[in-house]
């Protein structure tokens, strides 16, 4: 990692790649770029991998997400309705809203997923 007091910077390959533990994830790695260990106050931002035929839990819950899909294609679904995404998209997926993103195109789905630090009243966000 380099950084400065006014400035972080690191590379991807520096960061672990973390299996996601969830129940209902199926072959997916998480990165977490930037988070609350760093000092970030406001939101942090995770790396995902989904390898082919794999998908993150369908899940929900009270804070937003912001999505960035960096490589590859895949599936996601939202609120029931399923939508094909591939790099370069991009997604907003407001709170208490049910999804899931799927690698079911044949190759690896790659997405940045930004979500604030904290959420109630200052419970930290899972993963940040």
């Amino acid at each position: 990692m380099q950084g400065g007091q006014n400035m972080l910077l690191r590379r991807i390959e520096e960061m672990p790649a973390l299996p996601m533990s969830m129940p209902g994830a199926e072959a997916v790695g998480m990165r977490l770029l930037l988070g609350r260990g760093d000092g970030a106050p406001t939101f942090a931002m995770r790396h995902f991998t989904v390898s082919p035929g794999g998908h993150t839990p369908r899940h929900q819950h009270n804070y937003e997400h912001g999505i960035y899909v960096v490589a590859g294609a895949g599936t996601v679904e939202v609120a029931g309705q399923s939508r094909a995404i591939r790099s370069g998209d991009s997604l907003f997926i407001e709170p208490n809203t049910e999804h899931q993103f799927r690698a079911d195109a044949g190759e690896s789905l790659q997405f940045l997923c930004m979500v604030p630090t904290t959420f109630d009243c200052g419970k930290p966000t899972p993963g940040s």
